[in-house]
């Protein structure tokens, strides 16, 4: 009994709904003379077609009363409707009269060859058209290597003969960007020796790895950092970067070592290590501390300035300057390193590109309205105007390490008298913010020409207000003029 006293509620219910749709007005089509507007409302929207002297008309509509006979009227050779019960349903709705179906579903055999071979015969042509070409793009591609897959499998395998030098300067581009194509530059990573590990840190590690008797610098990213890695690997091969106080890319790969996976991003190896290493152990001549400070300053022009055309590149700001991102070369120029956390800007689009990086900077260099969380996120300005600020702190590392009247200090980081040696982000909040301090620039500076002027620019890159601070094209200019000033007249030819 329960089954079926089931059964009868659940057609009671479908009853109850059907008559419920059914007493619902509805939105139909509608063309009948009558209608003022394309659609009607009603309880039963129709399609009616009738032949009237060898004519066939069509008409779509509603009926304003569920007038069923109507809907249920025979189809014949000259009359014939059809009806439907939900919104817009006749709009596609088709009716055929007696006969009229035959007549469109049988098409006549001319009709019939034509279908058939009018689609054939495009076909070919299409056939033949992709097969020139193909043709015309394979004699193209063996006149000028366009690094198509072949060539890419060629370079591949003959990357054993050449040298990094040939490599960079041959097929420094993809086209686009800055690195070399993806498969020449797994190759390149699966053929790196590593020898001996040359730096350690939050980040991971950096070793010193050979590739065919030459050294490279790899760069093996913790788990933890592995937006870093994507980042970094992401602008060197997007951005064309290659200038000589930047970091000089080699190849990004992702590898499996030791049963885990490991993110490494290959450059150039510099012996003489970051500049923090590199003052740890080096007094300056005044000569040398300007050459520094005009390398990095270079580099962040490179950066900061967008350039238009097929060579061009996007502005770009650092976000994270400091001494250790800053390496020192054989002939004591220095190159910027880490874009793990830099942005990117395009002025044509006005589209601010700030990665998915949930690092953030280091505490000791962040400038005072990122440490009050007051920056202007949305605004790339204010990122430049970050690096200017801690451009200002290295140049205070790399003078207080400069030799004046047979003088000199021992390296220290900036802030080492105002904070730990591991500050928090209070501890600097209050000595930046708080207390507005900056680092004292030793007295001695003020008795050479030259470190007075890079004792002007540092106080000109550490007022509170961003919009005050110096840009890095108005310090490069500077100190260019400086350079000018004290470099010994040639002799002449």
């Amino acid at each position: 009994m329960m089954p079926c006293a089931a059964s009868g509620r659940v057609l009671l219910a479908l009853l109850t709904l059907s008559l419920g749709c059914a007493a619902e007005e509805l939105l139909c089509a509608c063309d009948v003379p009558h209608c003022s507007q394309p659609n009607c409302t009603g309880k039963v929207c129709f399609v009616s077609k009738r032949r009237e002297e060898g004519a066939i008309t069509q008409h779509r509509g509603c009926f304003s009363q569920n007038i069923l006979e109507h809907c249920h009227t025979p189809v014949t050779e000259q009359y014939g409707m059809r009806c439907c019960r939900f919104h817009m349903c006749n709009a596609q709705l088709e009716i055929f009269l007696q006969g009229e179906d035959a007549l469109v579903k049988t098409p006549s055999l001319p009709n019939l060859l034509l279908m058939i071979f009018v689609p054939l015969l495009s076909l070919l042509v299409l056939v033949a058209l992709t097969a020139l070409f193909c043709w015309k793009l394979a004699q193209h591609r063996h006149k000028h290597s366009d690094f198509g897959d072949t060539d890419l499998m060629l370079k591949a395998s003959m990357v054993g003969d050449s040298t990094l030098e040939d490599l960079l300067s041959d097929d420094c581009t993809t086209g686009s960007g800055s690195g070399l194509p993806f498969l020449v530059q797994r190759t390149v990573a699966r053929q790196i020796t590593l020898m001996e590990c040359v730096g350690k840190g939050r980040y991971g590690e950096v070793w010193r790895g050979v590739w065919h008797g030459e050294s490279v610098a790899v760069k093996i990213f913790s788990s933890r950092d592995e937006q870093s890695w994507f980042r970094e690997t992401e602008i060197y091969n997007t951005v064309l970067l290659r200038h000589d106080n930047i970091l000089g890319f080699i190849a990004s790969d992702m590898t499996s070592r030791n049963s885990s996976t490991q993110l490494w991003l290959i450059t150039h190896y510099h012996e003489n290590g970051s500049l923090y290493d590199y003052l740890q152990r080096t007094a300056l001549d005044v000569e040398t501390c300007l050459g520094l400070a005009s390398s990095i300053i270079c580099g962040l022009v490179h950066l900061h300035v967008e350039i238009f055309g097929t060579q061009g590149k996007p502005a770009i700001a650092h976000r994270d300057l400091k001494s250790r991102n800053i390496l020192v070369k054989s002939n004591r120029q220095c190159c910027i390193a880490d874009l793990g956390l830099a942005v990117m800007h395009s002025q044509g689009s006005d589209y601010l590109d700030i990665g998915n990086n949930p690092r953030v900077g280091t505490k000791r260099y962040m400038a005072p309205e990122v440490l009050s969380e007051q920056i202007r996120t949305d605004c790339f300005e204010s990122y430049k105007k970050t690096d200017i600020w801690a451009y200002g702190l290295v140049l205070w590392e790399i003078t207080r390490r400069t030799v004046v009247n047979g003088i000199v200090e021992e390296y220290r980081p900036p802030f080492f008298d105002a904070v730990p040696s591991d500050p928090s982000f209070e501890d600097m909040k209050k000595v930046v913010c708080v207390d507005q301090q900056t680092p004292v620039i030793p007295n001695r500076l003020f008795s050479d020409s030259v470190l007075s002027a890079l004792a002007k620019i540092m106080k000109e890159c550490w007022y509170q207000s961003p919009s005050a601070r110096l840009t890095a094209l108005r310090i490069k200019k500077t100190l260019k003029k400086l350079n000018n000033s004290v470099e010994k007249p040639k002799p002449e030819q």
